[in-house]
């Protein structure tokens, strides 16, 4: 296998699990803010989790431009600080990979999270048990399925992000050319037989990983 296509299975790899682990993390937080708290503004912050959803990566890719960028409102403050811009770097396709897949872990784990029993909740608190500790023996055991479902789809969204990344990492050979980068160029190129390999690859890759996650699901049940 030519060492471009191991570097961009490599690269995409690296670049969606650290995207899911900040994923999962922010993800788990603002679901259970959005499905347990009220407060003012609630709406506003559950629109701009959902967004990047609906929006289209381009759209999305600009916001983070405009907002990361090198004279951006907050890259021109890190550029200033420490002479480094995350533009056209990995960095860059973990956060566009981070961006778009966020909303899918929100949507599920929110679910999961509200389908919890208020009954098995309020219980705990009458029994002396602090909002922490409901949380972690409570409701995060009860909704696993929901974060793991979320946790799979998230993975899934950032292996395959491509507009964004395009336009905050972009597609530097041997750089930020993540694995669907990569098929893009072979396949602009006209170099189909390169395209078709990294093409199987990824469905099997892909498709691996969601049977192992459905054995999980199932094993959890």
């Amino acid at each position: 296998m030519e060492s471009s296509i191991l570097f961009s299975l490599r690269l995409s790899f690296q670049v969606a699990l650290t995207a899911t682990c900040l994923v999962v993390a922010a993800g788990i937080l603002l679901s259970y803010v959005l499905a347990c708290k009220e407060f003012r503004g609630k709406e506003i912050l559950n629109i701009a989790c959902t967004l990047p959803l609906v929006l289209p990566p381009s759209v999305t890719g600009y916001y983070l431009i405009v907002l990361f960028g090198r004279n951006g409102l907050l890259g021109s403050c890190i550029y200033q600080l420490t002479g480094w811009s995350i533009m056209f770097t990995w960095y860059a396709a973990v956060l566009a990979s981070f961006v778009v897949a966020l909303p899918l872990m929100v949507r599920t784990t929110k679910a999961a999270i509200e389908s919890v029993d208020p009954g098995l909740i309020q219980a705990s608190y009458t029994l002396g048990r602090s909002e922490r500790e409901t949380f972690f023996r409570i409701i995060l055991p009860l909704a696993r399925r929901g974060i793991l479902a979320g946790t799979v789809i998230s993975f899934a969204r950032a292996m395959g992000e491509f507009g964004a990344t395009l336009m905050l990492a972009g597609n530097i050979p041997g750089r930020t050319d993540t694995m669907p980068l990569a098929i893009y160029t072979s396949a602009g190129s006209g170099d189909w037989a390169r395209a078709h390999i990294m093409v199987a690859i990824f469905t099997v890759i892909a498709g691996l990983f969601l049977y192992i996650a459905n054995t999980c699901n199932r094993k959890l049940s």
